[in-house]
Protein backbone atom coordinates (compact mmCIF):
# COMPACT_ATOMS: atom_id res chain seq x y z
CA UNK A 1 0.00 0.00 0.00
CA UNK A 2 1.32 3.15 -0.87
CA UNK A 3 1.37 6.05 2.34
CA UNK A 4 2.44 8.56 0.26
CA UNK A 5 0.92 11.86 1.26
CA UNK A 6 -0.84 13.67 -2.15
CA UNK A 7 -2.15 17.31 -1.99
CA UNK A 8 -5.75 17.24 -2.79
CA UNK A 9 -5.87 18.41 -6.12
CA UNK A 10 -2.49 18.22 -7.20
CA UNK A 11 -1.24 16.62 -10.55
CA UNK A 12 1.29 14.06 -9.24
CA UNK A 13 3.71 12.34 -11.73
CA UNK A 14 4.34 8.55 -11.36
CA UNK A 15 6.91 7.02 -8.88
CA UNK A 16 10.60 6.79 -10.24
CA UNK A 17 10.61 3.34 -8.85
CA UNK A 18 7.89 0.69 -8.42
CA UNK A 19 6.77 -0.27 -4.75
CA UNK A 20 9.05 -3.46 -4.12
CA UNK A 21 11.96 -2.04 -5.55
CA UNK A 22 11.53 1.26 -2.88
CA UNK A 23 10.95 -1.03 -0.26
CA UNK A 24 14.01 -2.86 -1.25
CA UNK A 25 16.08 0.05 -1.34
CA UNK A 26 14.67 0.78 2.09
CA UNK A 27 15.94 -1.96 3.87
CA UNK A 28 19.34 -1.81 2.25
CA UNK A 29 19.60 2.31 3.23
CA UNK A 30 18.52 0.77 6.68
CA UNK A 31 20.91 -1.92 6.90
CA UNK A 32 24.07 0.06 5.84
CA UNK A 33 23.01 2.57 8.33
CA UNK A 34 22.47 0.08 11.51
CA UNK A 35 25.84 -1.82 10.18
CA UNK A 36 28.03 1.74 10.88
CA UNK A 37 26.33 2.32 14.42
CA UNK A 38 26.35 -1.79 15.36
CA UNK A 39 30.17 -2.25 14.19
CA UNK A 40 31.07 1.08 16.52
CA UNK A 41 28.92 -0.05 19.60
CA UNK A 42 30.14 -3.49 19.16
CA UNK A 43 34.02 -1.93 19.42
CA UNK A 44 32.97 0.33 22.21
CA UNK A 45 31.68 -2.40 24.26
CA UNK A 46 34.79 -4.57 23.46
CA UNK A 47 37.23 -1.59 23.88
CA UNK A 48 35.34 -0.23 26.97
CA UNK A 49 38.14 0.92 28.87
CA UNK A 50 39.43 2.73 26.07
CA UNK A 51 36.22 4.54 25.21
CA UNK A 52 36.06 5.74 28.52
CA UNK A 53 39.25 6.91 28.35
CA UNK A 54 38.35 8.84 25.19
CA UNK A 55 35.17 10.33 26.81
CA UNK A 56 36.86 11.49 29.86
CA UNK A 57 39.81 13.09 27.67
CA UNK A 58 36.64 15.32 26.10
CA UNK A 59 36.25 16.87 29.50
CA UNK A 60 33.09 14.88 29.88
CA UNK A 61 31.80 13.59 33.02
CA UNK A 62 30.96 10.57 34.22
CA UNK A 63 32.84 8.97 31.22
CA UNK A 64 31.93 5.22 32.40
CA UNK A 65 28.01 6.10 32.36
CA UNK A 66 28.45 7.85 29.32
CA UNK A 67 29.99 4.66 27.50
CA UNK A 68 27.48 2.42 29.08
CA UNK A 69 25.15 4.98 27.10
CA UNK A 70 26.73 5.08 23.98
CA UNK A 71 27.19 1.14 23.49
CA UNK A 72 23.46 0.92 24.23
CA UNK A 73 22.25 3.45 22.20
CA UNK A 74 24.96 2.12 19.01
CA UNK A 75 24.56 -1.34 19.71
CA UNK A 76 20.92 -1.66 20.38
CA UNK A 77 19.64 0.81 18.19
CA UNK A 78 21.19 -0.13 15.59
CA UNK A 79 20.03 -3.74 16.38
CA UNK A 80 16.61 -2.10 16.20
CA UNK A 81 17.03 0.02 13.26
CA UNK A 82 18.65 -3.03 11.30
CA UNK A 83 15.06 -5.61 11.81
CA UNK A 84 12.95 -2.72 11.60
CA UNK A 85 11.29 -2.34 15.27
CA UNK A 86 10.24 1.21 16.06
CA UNK A 87 13.10 1.97 13.54
CA UNK A 88 11.33 5.73 13.19
CA UNK A 89 11.74 6.02 17.03
CA UNK A 90 15.64 4.83 16.61
CA UNK A 91 16.19 7.07 13.56
CA UNK A 92 15.12 10.08 15.77
CA UNK A 93 16.95 9.11 18.94
CA UNK A 94 19.97 8.78 16.62
CA UNK A 95 19.04 11.72 15.04
CA UNK A 96 19.25 13.42 18.89
CA UNK A 97 22.63 11.41 19.35
CA UNK A 98 23.87 12.67 16.50
CA UNK A 99 23.26 16.30 16.89
CA UNK A 100 25.11 15.99 20.90
CA UNK A 101 27.91 14.03 19.91
CA UNK A 102 28.83 15.54 16.64
CA UNK A 103 30.47 18.63 17.72
CA UNK A 104 31.68 17.35 20.68
CA UNK A 105 34.00 14.39 19.86
CA UNK A 106 34.50 16.05 15.74
CA UNK A 107 35.24 20.04 16.69
CA UNK A 108 37.23 20.54 13.80
CA UNK A 109 37.84 24.25 14.78
CA UNK A 110 39.63 23.64 17.24
CA UNK A 111 41.96 20.35 16.69
CA UNK A 112 45.33 20.38 16.44
CA UNK A 113 46.23 21.38 12.71
CA UNK A 114 47.31 17.77 12.40
CA UNK A 115 44.23 15.94 12.92
CA UNK A 116 41.90 19.34 10.89
CA UNK A 117 41.22 17.08 7.87
CA UNK A 118 40.22 13.85 9.56
CA UNK A 119 37.90 15.52 12.45
CA UNK A 120 35.70 17.94 9.35
CA UNK A 121 35.77 14.55 7.50
CA UNK A 122 33.95 12.77 10.53
CA UNK A 123 31.74 15.46 11.34
CA UNK A 124 30.10 15.68 7.83
CA UNK A 125 30.15 12.24 7.82
CA UNK A 126 28.07 12.64 10.92
CA UNK A 127 25.69 15.33 9.56
CA UNK A 128 25.35 13.42 6.28
CA UNK A 129 24.09 9.97 8.81
CA UNK A 130 21.60 12.28 10.42
CA UNK A 131 20.37 13.11 7.18
CA UNK A 132 19.89 9.48 6.91
CA UNK A 133 18.51 9.20 9.81
CA UNK A 134 16.05 12.10 9.33
CA UNK A 135 14.98 9.97 6.00
CA UNK A 136 13.67 6.78 8.24
CA UNK A 137 12.16 9.01 10.86
CA UNK A 138 10.38 11.07 8.07
CA UNK A 139 9.36 8.34 5.92
CA UNK A 140 9.39 4.77 8.15
CA UNK A 141 11.59 1.85 7.27
CA UNK A 142 9.93 0.18 4.49
CA UNK A 143 7.81 -2.95 3.84
CA UNK A 144 10.46 -5.28 4.55
CA UNK A 145 11.01 -4.53 8.81
CA UNK A 146 8.79 -5.53 11.83
CA UNK A 147 7.16 -2.13 11.75
CA UNK A 148 6.11 -2.56 8.09
CA UNK A 149 6.56 0.67 7.04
Amino acid sequence: MDTTYRAPGVMHPPPLVDAPARDAAALLGRALLAALFIWSGFGKLVGFAATTGYIASKGMPLASVLAALAVLVELGGGILLLIGLKARWVALAFALFLVVITPIFHAWWSSPPAEVGMQQINFVKNVAILGGMLVVWAFGPGRYSIDRG
